[in-house]
């Protein structure tokens, strides 16, 4: 009986699918005779694709590099993702190696089909590329440009899965890989630039380990940085541009400079380097903040010798005679006014050797949040330099040392200096002790 029901519903499958089979052999017999070659190829591409699309179980999303004229994002993070997925036996992919920067990059080649895993979802992704033409014109010859788009595909069932958290995960993750293989930049003023600004790699080595400060300004300077770029949706909660302001004041040679480097190489954010003095005016002190890009560090050296920024009372007679020369009103505004919200995860840092000579309202919190002391060098200090440079914990010399420290005003960068003369610790050491003890002798001589 069972075997009876089942030949008859397969004599029955038979007799409904012959006839549609033989029309479609039919019909493609007639469209190979009647219709010329490239028609027929693009009439059964499109059957092909109506037959696919009504019955297959996939579904295919397409990336494209361009919306208009504007970069896709999401075709960006897409490449950098992809490159990361490679397997070690690819057979084939891209290699380029970007202007200013220090690695290679590694991005999947056309055609490549490359599988990801994501939730229980199986995706596929291809790269598809190919040529657009624009016809010739009397005085130029065809042109051509490349066209590319990402097809991911999966099954229809994972759609909304694939929408609302697999894309997002993406975009998430080439972040973090861009951010991880980023090359620090150093930004400079230059007018002949369409944003005011030219940069270099900066490829100071300075870090928070080798920075002779105090442990306990080290610790609240780190847990700052890392406690402001986490609070995004709390600054945007209490309505307030998402940038923090740091003073940096001492003696000359006390590491100011480094510990910015310091702060950039933590963050991975670029430093624009502003020289008050090569600003022209007010209205090129807005463009030059336009111009920066987001996740930077705007360093103001030597603030109270840039520019005559003592008090505001000589800003506004300085006003009534020329409009044109910067003032402190314009720094304050691009400090803490609406130009500074005009960008995100900006740090401001302002350098002074002193301190006493700055306007009140510079100073205040919502402008320079944190002010850190650069002092002359503590034994603390010393022990930090005498590791970096010489690679030792503990020795003789250093109680002798910490004495002179405690006698002696002498910068990091002085002692960092006397550590450099030798790669023997004892001679070097014995030089500093040398260094620190005639600074002694002459402070004596000058009471």
């Amino acid at each position: 009986m069972f075997r009876s029901e089942t030949r008859i519903t397969t004599e029955a499958v038979i007799s409904v699918v012959a006839p549609i089979v033989t029309g479609a052999v039919l019909l493609r017999s007639i469209v190979n005779e009647l219709v010329p070659n490239s028609a027929s190829d693009y009439l059964v591409s499109r059957i092909r694709n109506f037959y696919s699309k009504r019955f297959s179980s996939q579904i295919t999303v397409i990336v494209q590099e361009f919306d208009g004229l504007i970069a896709n994002q999401m075709f960006e993070a897409a490449n950098i993702y992809l490159g990361e997925k490679l397997s070690p036996t690819a057979q084939r992919f891209k290699v380029d190696k970007p202007l200013k920067e220090e690695q290679f990059k590694v991005t999947v080649d056309k055609e490549l089909e490359l599988f990801d895993s994501y939730e229980g979802a199986k995706i596929k992704w291809v790269l598809v590329s190919s040529l657009n033409e624009k016809p010739a014109t009397k005085n130029q010859s065809i042109e051509r440009s490349e066209v590319r788009h990402f097809e991911l595909s999966f099954r229809k069932r994972h759609r909304d899965m694939v929408l609302s958290s697999y894309l997002p995960h993406v975009l998430q993750e080439a972040k973090i890989i861009k951010e991880v293989k980023k090359t620090v930049k150093l930004h400079t003023i230059d007018y002949n630039g369409t944003d005011y600004w030219s940069s270099i790699n900066l490829n100071h080595p300075a870090t928070f380990d080798t920075m002779a400060l105090e442990p306990e300004m080290r610790k609240e300077l780190i847990e700052d940085l890392d406690r402001f770029i986490a609070r995004k949706e709390y600054y945007r909660k209490v309505g307030r541009a998402w940038k923090r302001g740091y003073l940096l004041y001492g003696p000359p040679g006390t590491g100011k400079s480094s510990l910015v480097a310091a702060m950039a190489n933590h963050l991975k954010f670029d430093v624009y380097d502003l020289d008050l003095g090569e600003v022209q005016c007010n209205s090129d002190l807005r463009r030059l903040l336009i111009g920066m890009g987001n996740k930077s560090i705007l360093v103001i050296e030597d603030i109270d010798c840039s520019v005559d920024l003592q008090n505001r009372e000589s800003d506004n007679k300085a006003q009534l005679v020329d409009d044109d020369k910067i003032t402190l009103s314009a720094v304050l505004n691009f400090i803490d006014g609406l130009w500074s919200s005009c960008g995100d995860e900006r740090i401001v840092v302002c350098t002074t050797n002193r301190k006493e000579r700055l306007d009140p309202a510079l100073l205040r919190p919502g402008r320079m949040d944190l002010h850190l002391h650069m002092s002359y060098c503590s034994f603390s200090g010393f022990k930090t330099l005498a590791e970096n440079y010489l690679g030792i914990q503990e020795h003789p010399l250093f109680e002798d040392i910490g004495e002179l420290l405690d006698k002696v005003e002498a910068t990091p960068a002085e002692v960092a200096g006397e550590l450099m003369k030798s790669n023997d610790a004892e001679i070097a050491l014995k030089g500093l002790m040398d260094f620190l003890q005639k600074k002694q002798d002459e402070n004596h001589k000058l009471d």
